[in-house]
């Protein structure tokens, strides 16, 4: 497997789930296929929140992508949504939601659709096909 090209590089990404074998292949893979030049795992919510306050007054520091987990103990991926939506618009404006679940129940789907922070949901695991869509469908600005 060749990685995308290296001008198709996005910056930063932030990726939450507790399953650490999910971060660890997410990573992987983002490195393998180069989709991002830093990823930062989280393996809770709450540490999500607190990474991305601390870059409050530091927007062009922010992710271009967060990859969420539904399924998360404590807060899960919609108590974060509801957390996250507490953002100033400058903090919102920056970082694209995916919402990741190894789960099919329609109810999950329809609700992830509703939220109008998440763009897509996307099934688990992070795969090559699943990276060039995205780059297909959000290319980096020249």
């Amino acid at each position: 497997m060749e990685a995308l090209p290296h001008k198709t590089f996005y910056k930063k990404i932030l990726f939450i789930d507790d399953n650490p074998t999910d971060r660890f292949i997410a990573k992987k893979m983002i490195e393998k296929c180069s989709f991002a030049q830093e990823v930062i795992l989280s393996e809770s919510a709450y540490q999500a929140l607190e990474y991305l306050s601390s870059l409050e007054d530091e927007p062009n520091s922010l992710p271009e992508f967060i990859f969420l987990d539904i399924n998360m103990p404590g807060m899960d991926g919609y108590g974060f949504l509801e957390e996250y939506s507490k953002f100033p618009e400058t903090v919102k404006a920056k970082s694209i939601i995916f919402m990741l679940t190894t789960s099919l129940h329609p109810d999950d789907l329809k609700r992830a659709q509703d939220n109008p922070l998440v763009v897509r949901f996307i099934n688990k695991p992070i795969s090559r096909d699943k990276l060039e869509i995205i780059q297909n469908d959000f290319p980096m600005p020249n």
